[in-house]
């Protein structure tokens, strides 16, 4: 988490207008204008999102998760190859990770099958991509601090010998 009380405003709801922060952080609002127009500059913020429900929706793409290992490069670790595969367009987020592989990819496709050859045709034949592993997203319970379903009021059947 950041320390910057502003940053962390702004991560939790983008929407408040420039005055409403201000207020908020007893601060003036040219100062918040300034400060943010600065962040937008050296890429600190890199943009603004609206998290979606997106069976509410009606979107009906596929995410997938996909664990990959990678033989890292000479002299640049694992960011280039990271990067080439961040570019995909399918992409939708790349993470170094530790564990038992070396890249977390979330890919995005109009079906399971787009995913697949996404996966078999153009990220494990790059060179340095030594094995993939894919699990497909069933559903989102909570996203970037979101929960998706409150509580439903469902109570667990009793269990009977």
């Amino acid at each position: 988490m950041s320390t910057d009380p502003l940053l962390e405003l702004l991560r939790s709801k983008a929407r408040h207008t420039h005055q409403e922060l201000a207020e908020m952080l007893a601060l003036s609002e040219a100062e918040v204008r300034a400060r943010i127009s600065a962040w937008e500059k050296d890429g600190t913020i890199l943009g603004y999102h609206a998290v979606v429900n997106a069976e509410l929706a009606g979107d009906v793409d596929v995410q997938a998760f996909i664990e990959v290992k990678v033989t890292p490069e000479r002299g640049g670790g694992f960011d280039r190859l990271a990067m080439r595969i961040a570019r995909f367009d399918q992409v939708v987020s790349c993470y170094l990770a530790s564990g038992g592989y070396d890249l977390m990819v979330v890919v995005q496709g109009t079906d399971l099958r787009e995913v697949a050859r996404f996966v078999s045709e153009r990220l494990s034949t790059l060179d340095g991509v030594l094995s993939t592993a894919t699990h497909f997203l069933l559903k989102t319970y909570k996203e970037n601090g979101f929960l998706f379903e409150g509580e439903t009021g469902v109570q667990r059947l009793a269990v009977a010998p």
